[in-house]
C-alpha cells in the first residue's frame, strides 16, 4: 500500500527537479545539482538518485526537443522540394534551440551519458544528413557543406541570439524572430 504514494512523491520530486533545472537553463544560470536540490526543496540524494550528473539532467531537458526534431525531420523528408525541406527543418531546429537552451549543449556534446540521448542523436543525425544530401544532390546548396557543419552552424546562431540579448530582456518570440533572421542570412550563404 505504501508503494503508490512513494511513486507519486518520487514522480513529483523528479518533476520539481526538472522544472528548477529548466528555469536555471532558461535564465542562463549554471546548473549545479546541490543548488537544484535546494531550489526544488528536495534532498541532494534525491537529485543524484534521479540524475547522477549535471550532464544527465541537461540531457533530460533536451529530450523533448530531440524527439520533436526527429518528427520534423521525418516530415521534411516527405516534402518533394529538397531546399524547402532542409530550410524548414533548420527553421525548426533553430526555434528548438532558442526555446530550449539545453538542446545546444546536448547537440554540441561529443559524448552523452543517457542511453536515450544517444539513441535520439543517432536517429536525428542521419535524418538531417538525408535532408542535406538531397539538397546537395539537387544542387540547391553548396557542395562543400557537410553534415558535420550543420550542428555547429545552428549552435552558432543560437549562441548569437543569446549574445545579442545578453540581459535576456527580449521575450522568447523576439529571440526566435532574431534567430530566423540570422538563419535566413545563413541559408542565403548556403545556396548553391
Amino acid at each position: 500500500m505504501n508503494a503508490e504514494p512513494t511513486r507519486r512523491d518520487a514522480t513529483r520530486n523528479r518533476k520539481r527537479i526538472v522544472d528548477v533545472a529548466r528555469g536555471l537553463v532558461d535564465d542562463g544560470s549554471a546548473v549545479q545539482l546541490n543548488e537544484v536540490a535546494r531550489l526544488a526543496g528536495v534532498g541532494v540524494a534525491t537529485v543524484y538518485r534521479n540524475f547522477p550528473s549535471v550532464e544527465a539532467l541537461i540531457e533530460e531537458l533536451a529530450t523533448p526537443s530531440l524527439e520533436s526534431l526527429i518528427g520534423h525531420a521525418k516530415r521534411a523528408l516527405d516534402n518533394e522540394d529538397p531546399w524547402q525541406s532542409l530550410a524548414d527543418f533548420l527553421g525548426h531546429t533553430i526555434e528548438a534551440q532558442v526555446n530550449n537552451p539545453a538542446l545546444s549543449t546536448v547537440n554540441a556534446a561529443l559524448v552523452n551519458v543517457l542511453p536515450r540521448t544517444v539513441e535520439l542523436k543517432a536517429t536525428l543525425g542521419p535524418l538531417a544528413g538525408q535532408l542535406l544530401d538531397r539538397a546537395r544532390r539537387s544542387r540547391a546548396v553548396r557542395s562543400d557543406l557537410t553534415s558535420e557543419d550543420v550542428i555547429p552552424l545552428m549552435c552558432g546562431i543560437a549562441f548569437a541570439v543569446t549574445a545579442h540579448d545578453v540581459h535576456r530582456r527580449a521575450d522568447r518570440d523576439s529571440r526566435v524572430r532574431t534567430a530566423h533572421r540570422y538563419l535566413t542570412m545563413l541559408l542565403t550563404g548556403l545556396r548553391a
